[in-house]
């Protein structure tokens, strides 16, 4: 307790216990009187109030169709919340119609963005389009045929020539691209007039005809040069499927089959990959083999289809998808259990080993997958069932290489 006897007397006479009462005290309110001095608003006279009111918007809430946006140099100034809410709902709706508006370029598989563009130089990046490499499936799908063949030709107990699935996965790769490029010179026109395609390097002007000409003889060049690597037999008989890969884009103008078409086409190296290895070509093992790729084929290329389907009426381009129509599914039923049931009669044939018909099984799950669940309506689910036939074709490869493994 302070004596206050001690107020009146200089501080150096006071008890040193006294002293430090008093020094935290005076510190303490010192501190407190600077703090409230700075916290303190500047005063303001009636004429600076009036002047500064003025410059400011009105407090009561305007029309927010009228005053949708803030000008720019005003944005540092004092603004009401309700100006925050109105620009926001605003952005809101913005990109909300964006979105709607968009919808269409979002399910667009052709449209999105990919590594070309993220690491290729840009001269490089029209020709790594053309020949699709962002797109692998169109190898894959080229590619297990050859891997099926190859695979079944191997000697009981053995497995099947490295070297040659190699190279003919090389041949793969090379025709795909030379076949998408051929496709799009003959098809520029019609690109140009489908959503889908329309953004093709040589349907949007990227590429001249006569460059995607050019880069198709380069590709060439490399088809060529794997057939050589093959025995006499297998190289006339890989020869003779560029012709069907070039007239194949031709098959839409003329039938509503083209996909049928295209099944003789894909499905050539069930027949390449067997001559490869044996030399010669044996009727009961590799034609059933080659007629069960024909039937997926016509599964999955007519799901393909319904992408463009509103498109191709326009243009007067044929498709399964068309001729089909509502009895979409149940026609691509029929064609998966033919596909199914030639598959397991190639087996047999081959005397192949219990575990293919066991993956068998497995594959025909994941084909009625497709067929049962694929929206036909929608672009972006029919691509992704579409794609996901590379599953298939892998499944079909593991049962041929165990089979031929225990037989």
């Amino acid at each position: 307790m302070l004596n206050h006897s001690l107020v009146w007397k200089p501080l150096s006479t006071w008890p040193s216990d006294a002293v430090g009462p008093v020094l935290k005290m005076t510190s303490f309110r010192l501190l407190s009187g600077a703090s409230r001095r700075l916290l303190k608003p500047p005063s303001l006279s009636r004429s600076h109030l009036s002047a500064a009111v003025s410059t400011y918007p009105p407090t009561t809430k305007p029309n927010p169709k009228e005053t949708p946006f803030i000008p720019f140099h005003l944005r540092h100034r004092w603004i009401p919340s309700y100006h925050l809410d109105s620009d926001s709902r605003l952005a809101a709706h913005i990109c909300t119609s964006s979105n709607k508006d968009d919808s269409r370029v979002s399910d667009d598989p052709e449209a999105q963005a990919s590594w070309i563009d993220a690491y290729l130089p840009r001269q490089a990046r029209p020709y790594a389009k053309l020949a699709r490499l962002d797109k692998p499936i169109g190898t894959w799908l080229l590619a297990w045929p050859c891997m099926w063949s190859i695979t079944l030709a191997a000697s009981p107990g053995h497995l099947p020539d490295i070297k040659m699935l190699t190279l003919l996965g090389c041949w793969a790769f090379f025709l795909r691209g030379t076949a998408c490029t051929i496709n799009d010179i003959l098809d520029r026109d019609i690109d140009a007039m489908v959503e889908r395609t329309k953004l093709r390097p040589i349907a949007s002007g990227l590429l001249t005809p006569f460059q995607g000409l050019c880069f198709f003889g380069f590709q060439l060049l490399f088809v060529l040069g794997t057939l050589l690597q093959l025995n006499n037999y297998s190289r006339v008989l890989g020869a003779s499927s560029l012709l069907l890969f070039f007239s194949y884009p031709l098959m839409k103008r003329l039938t509503f089959w083209p996909q049928a078409y295209l099944g003789l086409t894909f499905n050539w190296g069930a027949l390449l990959g067997w001559a490869a290895i044996k030399g010669s070509i044996d009727p009961a093992i590799v034609l059933p083999l080659y007629i069960s790729g024909v039937f997926w084929t016509l599964v999955y290329d007519t799901i393909y289809a319904h992408q463009d389907k509103e498109d191709d009426l326009k243009v007067g381009v044929k498709s399964t998808a068309l001729k089909f129509g509502d009895s979409t599914k149940e026609w691509i039923t029929g064609f998966g259990i033919l596909c199914i049931s030639s598959l397991a009669l190639s087996g047999y044939n081959a005397e192949i080993g219990w575990p293919y018909y066991a993956l068998l099984a497995v594959a025909s799950g994941q084909l009625a997958w497709q067929i049962w669940t694929v929206d036909l309506s929608s672009g972006l689910d029919c691509n992704r069932k579409f794609v996901s036939n590379k599953w298939f074709g892998a499944i079909i490869c593991s049962g041929i290489l165990l089979g031929r493994l225990s037989s």
